[in-house]
Formats: structure tokens, C-alpha cells, sequence
């Protein structure tokens, strides 16, 4: 104890040497410094002091770069690289490292002294200041050239992009979702002009499953705010797959929408007459109605006919029991500047029959342009008092009666339809198997552009008859013919050859782009001298060809496949 009490002493007298000088030196402090140096021998014992000193001692190393930590099996190497004090000249003291508080025997004052001037806060709150000013010099304009991109484009350049978008993708959801970016990005969304065209699906239910009414009234809100705050502007509105609240969207629109012109409701079901009523008191512009594959009051539908059938210009609609009056009326002159008139039925329907009234509805619709009756069979009926001297279809330019079935349309029905037709482009006759070349040669169309002539889904393909003379055809259109179908059409070799050969030897060869021989006994020479001198040929099938060899026998797509073709026949 005694060797331990020495070492001990001498520090003691160590510390009260600078003290004694300092009084000699400082005048006023001497007596203070004197008595602090006199309680501090009397304040604690020796080993505290001592326990004091080691721990001063190893703050007094540069801290290193890294920290051990300890576990129960391993030890844990962490750096510090990335603590927010590397690099800079103070570091945050450490427990022990501070110097002892001085006698007990100060006064507050004294103490609130010490530590505004002995401890280095200044220095921490003004180095990580320094370093924050840097860290935004940095980053600050990286973040306001990431958030203020898009607010600097001008609106006009949004709505511009927006457009492309819209045109491609449909105005809902997208504007929807894009106009809560921001207060620039909500304007241009709201752009009366990107809400010409919409399509409204499924947005709030999926189909099949039950509406709660929360979610029904929700349904309504939100449409009324559509209407009332962006359908301004609206042209084309479409309704698909729902199953409610279809005669209240039908009736707000027409309400809110004083613009609209075209009406498609597919896919939907419950569509009352009170919308047909708020489409004639309010949407004046209407010019189209389509209603395929949807359910509604056919009564609703033939009274705005009868009262305001004179706007429309286009209908659509399924073929049914009750639909089938829509037809009936029209030939009565319910709509007489028709311009589009379109009947179809599914592909899995049974009755496919259709009666048609063709001299009726040439004299109620003189202004028809597109005729099509998709997947059925029309059944020609004359009327007793009908006049003989009508006009057909001046205007028509397409007539489509494709069917998956075999039709009983014979050349005499197609002539009594198109005998008036001489600005005919597009005529579509894939599964009419009694039509001949002859009666299409016959014709009174001189610049057909689109000839579809495929027999598909026919049960009677293998056992119908050979035919001739479709060089008749080919010679006729070959200056206009922008695309030939005649798949598994039973022409034979030779018929095929002198086809062909009109087709390549035709004045303005470039015009024909797509050439369907799928099924037909058509050969290698008679395909070398079409695929040799009609360069704007992209599209050429050769599919199931019997005379073909095995390697060729598939579709092209694109000149440069074609051109290898050639390279092998």
C-alpha cells in the first residue's frame, strides 16, 4: 500500500505544480485555482484517479476505420467508413474520455461555464452543417431535375404525348392514373380534346360477381364526375361487359354530352327504353348505334327509330327473335340516309337464317355504302307491291356475307344486290359455294380492290363440283386487286395457270399485296411467273397444297421471304 501511495503522491504534486504557477501568473484566479487544488486531494481517492488516468490515456489514439465487436463464436469487423464523422477533424467523444468535472465545491455558474466553453458542440453543429451544404450542393439539383422535368414541359407538348397514347391505349384508365402526378399532369389530362373517344370496361367489379351497394353507388359517383368534368368534348363513347347501371351510364352521357355521335353498348345487358327516350330528347349528333351482343328493350329502340331515325347513319346489331324487327323497320324507311348497316350472330349459333326484303331495303336506304351480314344465311323475299325499277345500291362500296356455314346464295341473288353497284372495292363471299366465275364477271364494279372468295368450315368442300374460268375473274379485276382469296377453291391446274399468268402480266403489277391459295392445286409454274413480276406481294399463302413440294408448303410474310420462294420453284 505504501509503494502504491507514493506514485499517487507525486502525481499530486504534478497537478498542483501548474496550478501554483498559474496563480503567480493570473492575479484575481490565483486564490480560486489554489482552493480547487486543495479539495481535488481531498475530493475522491487515489485509485479513482488512477482508473481516471488509464481511460484518458486510450481515447488519446486516432480512432481507427473499423469497429470489433464480439459474439458469442465470432467477431464482428464493421467499418466506419460511412459514419457521417469520417474525414472530419472532431470525433464524437467517448465514454470516460472526457475530462473530469472540476471540486463539487463550484458554483452552477461555474459549471454552465465549462460547458459552453470547454464542450465542442459548436464544432459538431458546424462541421455537419458545412457537410450538408455540400451533400445539397450535390444532390439538390439532380432532385429538382427529377421532380421538374415534367413540370417544365409545356401543357401543349403533354397533351401531344398523351394523344399518341390515348390513340393506342384508350383514354380510360390511363388519363385516370397520369392526372394525379401532378397539378401540370392533371391539367393536361383534362384536356376536353383527349376525351373524344372513350371505352369504359371493367373498372370497378370483375366480371361475374355481384355489386354490393357501396360499390354500385360508388359506380354512379364516379361516372357522374366523368361526365360532368370530361366528357365536354366526347365523340365516341363505349360500354362493354357490364351487367348494371347500363341505361344510367347510357343516360348521363347523353345528358352531359351534347356532342356525341357514336353509341356502342357490347357485351351488356338491361338496357331499358328511358335511354333510348334520353338519347332523342338530348343527343341531338347522334349519328351510330351499336348494340351487338348485348341485351335490350327492342320497343325502346324502334320508337327512337320512328321518331329519330332520320340522324342515324350506321346501326349494328345482333341477329335474334326480337332484333330481327330492327331489319323490318329499317325496310319501311325508318332510316333513310343509312349509310352502314351490319347484322351478325355468333359463330356457334344454330339459326343463322336471316329474311331480307333486298328490293324494300335498296328504296328505304338508297345511301347504304357497307352492307354486311356476318355468319348468315339471307333469305331473299320479294314484296308483292314492290317496284321493279329500282336503283340497288349506288353508293355501295362493301358487301360482306361471309359465313362459317354453307350458303344458298346463288349468282342471281348476288346480281339482284349489286346490279346497281359500279363503285364496289371490298366484296366478301367466303363460304357462298354456288357463286361461279361467271357471275362474278358480270359485275357491274369495274375497280374491285378486295376479293375474298375462301371456302373455310364447309362440310361439302371435298364434294363439290370442279370449277372453271376463274381467269374470268382475275383478267377482269387484275389492274385493281389489292387482295385475292380463293382458298380451297376446286379450280384445276391448268385454270389456276392462266389465272396466275393475268395477274403477272397485268399493266400496274404493283398493286397486288395478298395472295391466299390455301388448298388449291396450284403448281410450281403456275407460281413462278405471280411471284416473279408482282413486287408488292407481302403476303402469300401455300399452306395444304397438294402439288406443291413438301418444303414450300407454308405461309410468307414479307418480300424478302417471298423472294427466296422464287429461288427455290
Amino acid at each position: 500500500m505504501m509503494e502504491a501511495e507514493a506514485p499517487t503522491h507525486s502525481e499530486r504534486s504534478e497537478d498542483t505544480t501548474p496550478s501554483t504557477s498559474s496563480t503567480s501568473g493570473q492575479g484575481e484566479d490565483g486564490p480560486k485555482t489554489k482552493k480547487a487544488s486543495l479539495k481535488r486531494t481531498t475530493s475522491k481517492p487515489t485509485n479513482a484517479k488512477a482508473k481516471k488516468r488509464k481511460k484518458a490515456r486510450v481515447s488519446r489514439p486516432v480512432p481507427l476505420g473499423y469497429t470489433v465487436h464480439q459474439g458469442e463464436d465470432m467477431l464482428l469487423v464493421i467499418s466506419s467508413s460511412t459514419s457521417q464523422y469520417h474525414g472530419s477533424a472532431w470525433t464524437p467523444p467517448k465514454k470516460g474520455s472526457k475530462k473530469k468535472k472540476l471540486t463539487k465545491g463550484k458554483g452552477k455558474a461555474s459549471q454552465i461555464k465549462k460547458k459552453t466553453t470547454v464542450r465542442p458542440k459548436p464544432k459538431v453543429a458546424n462541421n455537419p452543417v458545412v457537410k450538408e451544404k455540400e451533400d445539397t450542393n450535390l444532390f439538390v439539383p439532380q432532385k429538382t431535375t427529377d421532380d421538374r422535368w415534367g413540370q417544365s414541359l409545356p401543357e401543349e407538348v403533354l397533351v401531344s404525348i398523351f394523344q399518341m397514347v390515348v390513340v393506342q391505349d384508350g383514354a380510360v384508365p390511363f388519363l385516370c392514373r397520369v392526372g394525379r402526378v401532378c397539378r401540370l399532369w392533371n391539367a393536361a389530362a383534362s384536356s376536353p380534346v383527349l376525351w373524344r373517344k372513350v371505352t369504359v370496361g371493367h373498372c370497378w367489379i370483375a366480371p361475374g360477381k355481384t355489386q354490393l351497394p357501396k360499390t354500385e353507388m360508388k359506380i354512379k359517383e364516379t361516372f357522374d364526375w366523368m361526365a360532368q368534368n370530361r366528357f365536354s368534348q366526347l365523340r365516341n363513347f363505349s360500354l362493354s361487359h357490364w351487367k348494371k347501371n347500363v341505361t344510367y351510364a347510357v343516360e348521363v352521357v347523353s345528358q352531359f354530352c351534347p356532342h356525341l355521335r357514336s353509341l356502342k353498348i357490347s357485351y351488356c345487358t338491361g338496357l331499358a327504353a328511358t335511354a333510348f327516350h334520353s338519347l332523342g330528347l338530348h343527343s341531338q349528333s347522334l349519328q351510330g348505334i351499336d348494340l351487338q351482343y348485348s341485351e335490350f328493350q327492342v320497343e325502346g329502340l324502334l320508337e327512337y327509330l320512328e321518331n329519330h331515325g332520320s340522324q342515324i347513319k350506321q346501326i349494328l346489331f345482333t341477329h335474334g327473335i326480337k332484333n330481327d324487327r330492327l331489319l323490318s323497320a329499317i325496310t319501311k324507311g325508318s332510316c333513310p340516309d343509312l349509310e352502314l348497316l351490319e347484322v351478325n350472330t355468333k359463330l356457334d349459333s344454330k339459326d343463322c337464317e336471316l329474311p331480307v326484303f333486298i328490293h324494300a331495303l335498296q328504296m328505304a336506304c338508297p345511301k347504304l355504302k357497307t352492307f354486311r351480314m356476318l355468319n348468315v344465311r339471307p333469305l331473299h323475299k320479294t314484296m308483292r307491291n314492290s317496284a321493279d325499277s329500282t336503283l340497288g345500291f349506288p353508293l355501295l362500296e362493301e358487301l360482306c356475307i361471309a359465313t362459317t356455314s354453307c350458303s344458298y346464295m346463288t349468282d342471281k341473288d348476288l346480281w339482284d344486290i349489286l346490279f346497281g353497284s359500279t363503285r364496289l372495292r371490298v366484296l366478301d363471299l367466303r363460304g357462298c359455294s354456288r357463286i361461279t366465275p361467271s357471275g362474278l364477271s358480270s359485275l357491274p364494279c369495274l375497280e374491285l380492290e378486295c376479293l375474298f372468295w375462301g371456302q373455310y368450315f364447309c362440310s361439302n368442300v371435298g364434294l363439290s363440283k370442279p370449277k372453271k374460268e376463274l381467269h374470268m375473274v382475275t383478267q377482269k379485276w387484275s389492274r385493281t386487286l389489292q387482295q385475292l382469296d380463293i382458298a380451297n377453291q376446286l379450280f384445276s391446274e391448268e385454270d389456276l395457270e392462266i389465272a396466275m399468268s393475268h395477274l403477272a402480266q397485268a399493266s400496274e403489277a404493283d398493286t397486288l399485296h395478298s395472295l391466299n391459295l390455301s388448298g388449291t392445286r396450284i403448281t410450281p409454274p403456275a407460281l413462278r411467273p405471280v411471284i416473279g413480276q408482282t413486287t408488292a406481294l407481302s403476303y402469300l399463302n401455300l399452306s395444304s397444297c397438294r402439288y406443291l413440294p413438301r418444303g414450300i408448303k407454308r405461309i410468307y410474310r414479307g418480300q424478302e421471304d417471298i423472294r427466296q420462294l422464287l429461288d427455290k420453284l
